[in-house]
């Protein structure tokens, strides 16, 4: 069988069949004259995708206890979680017994029955893998919003460090970012298009109250799009240049980050955290609603400061307010300087809703 790199969205797959550097026409989704991995011929994949299937058990070698509502066809699992193949269900099965056909052939079950994660509800492992331990990311909000603050035990903070290190993203010295301030028609001088003093820095998703933190975007739309600009508002925006280059956290990742690329962290480590990591990056994120309190910043302030604690410059997130925007949070004001202001009068405003369920 011949499948090709566009038959994956996981970028170390990718590399590892261009690394072949063998092309031709994909049998699985047709692409034509592209780089390509023979199955009957390569073997580059093979014990990769070996170790993931045994992250799992048959259902026949799993406990009589074992939850029945948590076992999983093979093919459903890869599509659903992973984010590895960039084809339908049926084909991922057909591509993945073709990979690891001699472990087809050897134990068939893994592929054509029920399969489950044995560790899943082992408090011990858990306690020791998991980035919340034996809790879900509610308990812990609940936990630092009204119980303890400080030095909450919930999270695991190796694990939360390796899946940190696995996710950084570079920026060299000249990248161009935005910041954008409400603003009078006379506007502000760059002097004034930093982030608020100490003193007056209010709650962010990545500052607490009393520690500035610098907020950019990566486009002037964006930037229009975060202050939440009105209609004849007119807004500030400086341009920042980055004078010399840094290292992130991108949390626009971190919940897809390779399973493949080789770190401290296993397989099944990765999957049993990927919701917690998708809990993080989304609560990130999000902003507040008028209505919100201030402690609901709390949780993502509690991850970010922990970053910041191990010499990192910031972090990178999305922007929900604009699609493919994204916005970076830095730490050391002092590693940007603004070096234009240009004063926009606000023309139009676009608003976008979701209805909600009855």
């Amino acid at each position: 069988m011949i499948c090709c790199e566009n038959c994956f969205r996981d970028i170390e797959i990718k590399a590892i069949i261009k690394g072949i550097q063998n092309t031709g026409d994909c049998e699985i989704c047709f692409s034509t004259d592209v780089n390509i991995y023979n199955t009957n011929v390569n073997t580059e994949l093979v014990d990769s995708f070996n170790e993931l299937i045994e992250v799992y058990t048959p259902v026949d070698s799993l406990p009589d206890i074992f939850p029945r509502e948590k076992l999983v066809m093979l093919k459903d699992e890869l599509f659903e979680k992973w984010n590895i193949f960039n084809i339908n269900k049926e084909k991922i099965y057909i591509v993945i017994k073709n990979i690891c056909h001699e472990k087809y052939e050897e134990t068939p079950e893994y592929f054509d029955s029920s399969i489950g994660i044995l560790d899943l509800d082992n408090t011990d492992y858990l306690e020791a893998n998991s980035l919340l331990k034996n809790y879900e990311w509610e308990d812990f909000v609940a936990e630092i919003k009204t119980n303890i603050r400080f030095h909450t035990n919930i999270i695991n903070t190796e694990i939360l460090n390796e899946f940190c290190e696995s996710a950084k993203c570079f920026y060299k010295k000249g990248k161009i970012f935005y910041r954008g301030r409400l603003s009078t028609r006379k506007g502000f001088s760059k002097d004034e298009m930093g982030p608020p003093p100490d003193e007056k820095a209010s709650d962010g998703r990545a500052n607490p109250v009393g520690v500035s933190c610098l907020y950019l975007a990566n486009d002037e739309k964006t930037t229009l799009h975060e202050i939440k600009a009105g209609l004849y508002d007119y807004v500030s925006i400086g341009t920042f240049e980055l004078l010399e280059d840094i290292e992130l956290i991108d949390f626009t990742i971190i919940d897809k980050v390779s399973p493949f690329l080789s770190n401290n962290l296993d397989f099944k480590q990765y999957i049993i955290n990927k919701k917690h990591l998708s809990k993080i990056s989304h609560n990130i994120a999000k902003p507040l609603r008028r209505n919100d309190s201030p402690l609901d910043y709390l949780p993502t302030q509690y991850i970010v400061d922990f970053i910041k604690s191990k010499g990192h410059s910031g972090i990178k997130y999305s922007s929900t307010m604009r699609k493919n925007g994204y916005n970076i949070a830095i730490f050391n004001k002092g590693l940007f300087e603004c070096k234009e202001v240009r004063v926009h009068d606000v023309e139009m405003v676009n608003y976008e809703s979701n209805p909600l369920g009855g």
